[in-house]
């Protein structure tokens, strides 16, 4: 399918983005059915210019040392002072099997290739990787029903070794879990994704590209050759990927790329479980997640650092960038305010929206919800732990966008939606990017 984007300059005001605003520019020195579109120019490849990545979080990092490693000169282009900031650097650590995806969907593909890809890479650089397993947990006969349907996507999918558990079973393996029935997953794994992040980084410096860090880009200029602007400076370059999470609909609509689907931020709050809890489960343990949404609902997830957190919930950020409740930007609510997208989306479900606010404000509310499947939790059991914000993406008409996107306009591609599991497909989202780009890989 084509879409034109025509040729032009288009700039980041301070008003509509002041989030992507640095003071100065630095170098980083440290050591679904997926839909695409494109644009019919034809694209003439510069040799001498690099390829210009936005987003220093994992995806775009995969991206840039898959470039790096083949030959292609690359630069990172990163508003903050460090690598993987954001959604890389606030999220469960999760490695997923690709249980929960609609077979044949860009994810369920990209998941299961990432997985091979990401432990191959973590062995070889000697990361961590903790395979210990989850149990999705089955609390009802209706649960019970569709923890069926996730049976089959799994085996579809061709995630190895998947078992299902009656009840008995189930708690012969994890007797502090209730519940009627279980899935078990024993590969899923366990990663410190931030770490991985700086690896890829080292990787790409140690090939010869850049990592530019405080260089948010400010605007695009695709007129006689392509330029993105920065707070230092001005960069041609020969192609464009934008991998910017949760600025990525207003970086991409810059470039000339479709104003929709939007990014409507969602904060995901955590509890960590209190030392004398940590170690009642053994293994990542989850709920049937409700299929409506592309959410997994709360569950627990012990972590690589030896912690183990409960959550996230999934309620609505007042900021792109919102890691508190008292964290509101003007300018983003003047965009949810003129959002037709987000007023259906609220319209569709407000319900769900009010439960997830009184879980937020309530943590034996938030709790409550955990004890259907733990039911030993008590509010001395947990304690605050930070939050995350996930870049959901939503359709004009209201609708979540649930498998990953990506489109292409001339010689800019963007990444319009990649939540979970982007992280675990982070190098089989940059095969598939890089593939599309039809470079020289001298």
């Amino acid at each position: 399918m084509f879409r034109g984007g025509g040729r032009g300059t288009a700039n980041l005001g301070s008003d509509d983005f002041n989030e992507q605003c640095a003071p100065r520019l630095r170098f980083y020195t440290r050591r679904g059915s997926c839909v695409e579109t494109f644009h019919a120019d034809v694209l003439v490849v510069a040799a001498d210019l690099p390829v210009g990545i936005v987003g220093a979080g994992i995806v775009g990092l995969a991206v840039a040392r898959q470039l790096a490693c083949a030959g292609v000169p690359v630069t990172v282009f990163e508003k903050e002072p460090a690598v993987a900031v954001h959604q890389t650097g606030h999220n469960s650590g999760v490695v997923h099997a690709g249980i929960y995806y609609k077979p044949g969907s860009a994810k369920a593909r990209m998941c299961r290739r990432g997985v091979d890809l990401l432990r191959e890479y973590c062995t070889d650089r000697g990361l961590g990787w903790d395979a210990r397993g989850k149990l999705v947990v089955a609390r009802d006969e209706a649960e019970t029903i569709k923890l069926r349907e996730l049976e089959r996507r799994a085996t579809a999918n061709g995630v190895p070794g998947v078992r299902w558990l009656d009840g008995a079973a189930m708690r012969e393996l994890e007797p502090d879990v209730a519940g009627q029935a279980a899935l078990l997953s024993p590969t899923t794994a366990i990663v410190d994704y931030p770490a991985i992040a700086r690896s890829f980084a080292d990787d790409v410096l140690r090939h010869g590209g850049q990592v530019l860090l405080g260089a948010a880009v400010t605007g695009v200029d695709r007129r006689g050759g392509l330029r993105v602007h920065t707070p230092g400076g001005s960069h041609r370059l020969s192609r464009l990927v934008i991998c910017a999470g949760l600025q990525a609909d207003l970086l991409a609509a810059a470039a000339g790329d479709e104003s929709t689907p939007e990014i409507i931020p969602f904060r995901g709050e955590y509890l960590r479980l209190r030392p004398h809890a940590k170690n009642r489960v053994q293994h990542l343990i989850y709920p049937v997640p409700d299929p409506k949404y592309p959410f997994l609902g709360v569950h627990l997830t012990p972590r690589i650092d030896g912690e183990s957190d409960l959550g996230p919930n999934a309620v609505l950020a007042l900021a792109r960038e919102g890691y508190r409740r008292r964290d509101v930007s003007p300018a983003e609510l003047a965009r949810l305010a003129r959002s037709a997208a987000f007023w259906r989306l609220a319209g569709k479900n407000w319900r769900t929206g009010v439960r997830e606010i009184r879980g937020s404000l309530s943590r034996r509310a938030f709790l409550a919800e955990a004890r259907t499947y733990l039911p030993w939790l008590e509010p001395g059991d947990v304690m605050a732990a930070p939050s995350g914000v996930r870049a959901q993406a939503v359709d004009p008409d209201g609708s979540l966008v649930d498998d990953f996107r990506i489109n292409r306009v001339g010689d800019v591609t963007s990444v319009r939606n990649a939540p979970s599991p982007a992280a675990t497909a982070s190098m089989a989202i940059a095969e598939h990017i890089i593939a599309a780009l039809d470079l020289p890989t001298g």
